[in-house]
């Protein structure tokens, strides 16, 4: 049995590079310098402190070996103690007392300071990316896979390399698995077509558009395929849910998540009921939509590019009530296609209830909604700095900001708007504004009015795009990125051809931007307005415009046309968030009235009526 080693005597393996560097004769402040970091290590405080403790460790590892290696090294220790007062060692020798002092070293704790384990300068540039322990850096390299490592500087394939193999060393040291698709070489695709068989062995999964299902299991012969001449070409189960999601192909949010649901079915379907998606009963069903609420582990990973081995079809280990409504109500209508097209002979999600949810009392967050006074400081300043010749940045979030705030434009609307279907509009009292004509949620077209301070910012966007706005054959995106990454998609994309809108995400990131200036810019900020900021996004905008055009008696259906509702009932949601601001704003009047009331009683005249306080207190 090992013997149990006090904690004075357990050294990491920084320690033993420190005192090979000071057997050779390295001085005690370039150790320091070199191997600890002075504001974690006190011993590494002074050169005095680092020389003690250097010493101390060589003593205290003498007695290791004396009491735990070779006879021979115990004799050759002994004489070189009684010859020269103290241990004088050789490369060998050195080598041998590493060798046996290895009963002291400590192992790694997933609670350990980062810096325990690595020298300053990579535990600084870990620390950098939030990791502080390796509890930490196990997790990073379980979230960001092998190539994560391509965003900590001065961390290259060879020392992610090493980091990774240790971390699997002293996995139960740590108490965190670094899973196996953790490689530093991480190919994005498999090494064959990119294609992978699911069902035939345990543990494959894979997107839609890279699977491939065994014969067993394709649903050629599923006992559940219609027996009519069938409307699609599909011979088994994987082509009859392309057939059908080839329907959305002009729908590219619609088509992402029914992609996503079906997928999570069928390989639910063929990997753990063992059945083909054209074979399942009314059981199997219920069974997936208890599957839904805690999703497999083997189902659950964080979020990698659907090309990778890592790609997991769930993101989270639990879905939220109404993400599995949207499940099952996708699934009840792909299979009612599927019976359409006679390709199925019955749909066993009618049988099926869905789930139990709460329905929200309000469907929208108009919460987010900038107040009032919080909007216009947010114009005023966001339209000072866009005055600068240098900041071109802050023109496109101003462009951007006034499209969505003052027209009320959805953030989809917004980056697909275009030059073409702008057009001047004079008004009956001689005042001009705009018309922007845009394509809404379910390809519905409305008109949009746009204030002539947006079509300022759009034009001097423009300018800075070297584009005339004006110019009678103008054409394009409203908002369009200035400059052009060199990368081979970014290539592909804006080919020369024609000038290409900003990505929706990207629009996100601007908004993100513009949150993190102001927070730090706009002065006088109170928790109030501050709360408002730290929940901007493109969707805040579009709130603000409903509240702001509901506190200024704009008529509800004139609000319901430009926001593009489907019903007057979600638009008058932003009349009852106009009326709790009017009640909330008028009861503190009414609080600070009561608060000087109670101060001083001679003050209340004899005709006020008493406050509800009072009215209590009679009772």
């Amino acid at each position: 049995m090992t013997e149990q080693l006090p904690l004075q005597r357990r050294f990491s393996s920084k320690d033993f590079a420190a005192l090979r560097a000071f057997l050779q004769k390295h001085p005690p402040a370039t150790i320091a310098r070199t191997y600890y970091d002075s504001n974690g290590d006190v011993h590494a405080a002074t050169p005095d402190a680092m020389e003690r403790y250097l010493r101390d460790m060589l003593a205290t590892l003498f007695d290791l070996a004396i009491g735990h290696g070779s006879s021979v090294l115990a004799d050759h220790l002994t004489a070189s103690i009684r010859q020269h007062g103290s241990g004088r060692l050789t490369a060998g020798s050195l080598k041998l007392v590493e060798e046996a002092a290895l009963l002291a070293v400590t192992t790694p704790a997933a609670s350990h300071g980062i810096g325990m384990w690595f020298r300053p300068m990579g535990a600084r540039y870990l620390k950098g990316r939030s990791i502080a322990t390796p509890g930490d850096l196990a997790g990073y390299c379980n979230t960001r896979g092998g190539r994560g490592w391509r965003s900590v500087p001065r961390i290259g394939p060879g020392r992610a390399r090493r980091i990774v193999a240790w971390l699997r060393r002293h996995e139960r040291a740590i108490g965190l698995r670094v899973e196996p698709y953790v490689d530093v070489a991480d190919p994005l695709v498999a090494p064959d077509s990119g294609v992978i068989t699911v069902g035939g062995e345990a543990g494959l999964l894979a997107p839609l558009e890279r699977m491939a299902i065994c014969e067993a299991l394709d649903g050629s012969r599923g006992v559940n395929r219609s027996a009519a001449f069938p409307y699609i070409d599909a011979h088994n189960d994987l082509a009859a849910i392309r057939a059908y999601l080839h329907l959305y192909r002009d729908q590219p949010k619609t088509l992402r998540v029914y992609t996503r649901e079906l997928q999570r079915f069928l390989l639910w379907s063929v990997t753990i009921r063992g059945k083909a998606l054209s074979s399942l009963h009314v059981d199997d069903c219920e069974a997936f939509k208890d599957f839904l609420k805690q999703p497999s582990p083997s189902f659950v990973g964080p979020r990698a590019p659907r090309t990778s081995r890592r790609w997991r079809p769930f993101a989270s280990d639990s879905l939220s009530p109404r993400s599995q409504l949207y499940a099952v109500r996708a699934l009840r209508a792909a299979f009612t296609w599927l019976v359409d097209a006679r390709y199925l002979a019955g749909n066993p999600w009618k049988m099926v209830n869905d789930p139990v949810t709460i329905e929200r009392e309000a469907k929208l967050r108009v919460e987010r909604a900038l107040p009032g006074q919080l909007w216009s400081d947010v114009r005023r300043h966001v339209q000072r700095r866009s005055a600068a010749a240098e900041n071109q940045r802050w023109r496109i979030v101003h462009a951007l900001m006034l499209l969505l705030g003052d027209s009320g434009l959805r953030r989809e609307e917004a980056a697909n708007a275009r030059r073409e279907t702008l057009h001047p509009y004079p008004a009956a009292d001689g005042t001009d504004v705009w018309a922007l004509t845009v394509t809404g949620k379910r390809s519905r077209e409305r008109t949009v009015p746009v204030s002539t301070g947006t079509v300022d910012a759009i034009r001097a966007h423009w300018r800075d795009r070297g584009e005339d706005f004006d110019a009678p054959t103008a054409t394009g995106p409203l908002l369009s990125p200035l400059v052009i990454p060199r990368t081979k998609a970014a290539r592909l994309k804006h080919d020369g051809s024609q000038r290409m809108p900003y990505a929706t995400d990207v629009l996100n990131r601007l908004i993100d931007w513009l949150r993190r200036q102001l927070l730090v810019e706009l002065e006088s900020l109170t928790p109030a307005t501050q709360a408002s900021l730290e929940q901007l996004s493109p969707h805040a905008f579009r709130h603000t415009f409903g509240t702001q055009a509901a506190a200024n008696a704009v008529p509800i259906d004139v609000i319901q046309k430009v926001l593009g509702h489907q019903s007057v009932q979600t638009t008058s949601i932003y009349v009852q968030a106009e009326t709790q601001r009017m009640m909330r704003e008028v009861s503190l009047m009414f609080r600070k009235r009561n608060r000087a009331g109670r101060q001083d009683p001679d003050e209340v005249s004899d005709g006020e009526p008493a406050w509800p306080e009072q009215s209590r207190s009679r009772a």
